[in-house]
């Protein structure tokens, strides 16, 4: 999964306002089509951003979900649809939240995001 790196395309993915969400984490995405593609990605590539601000603690904390956020992304990086981008934000509860109670947010949010992109798709 490669990296959002621009501030152009965090804000883009934040004001297309399409999230979902759970106790501890918010899930920004927005799938992209072939003409949003710069030719900077491949056109099947997916995209992760992390948001984690200092509401959630002080840095060393903040680094620690910012590292569980990447290794759940990457594990469940298949359950996404291709060419998406995806902002996912950390709650303040994300600091005390167990690693396996992540992991099924993680999961579960994924799901969601491929589940609506399906939908979306269908109409």
């Amino acid at each position: 999964m490669e990296r959002l790196k621009s501030h152009r395309d965090f804000v883009t993915v934040l004001k297309r306002r399409r999230t979902v969400s759970d106790k501890d984490i918010v899930v920004h995405y927005l799938v992209r089509d072939d003409s949003s593609v710069l030719g900077e990605t491949t056109a099947s590539s997916r995209r992760l951003g992390l948001a984690v601000s200092k509401a959630v603690g002080h840095a060393v904390t903040r680094n620690t979900v910012k590292r569980r956020f990447r290794v759940l992304a990457r594990t469940h990086e298949s359950l996404l649809p291709e060419q998406v981008d995806v902002v996912m934000r950390a709650k303040p509860s994300a600091a005390h939240a167990d690693f396996q109670s992540l992991d099924q947010q993680v999961a579960s949010l994924f799901g969601a995001v491929s589940r609506k992109t399906m939908k979306r798709d269908r109409q």
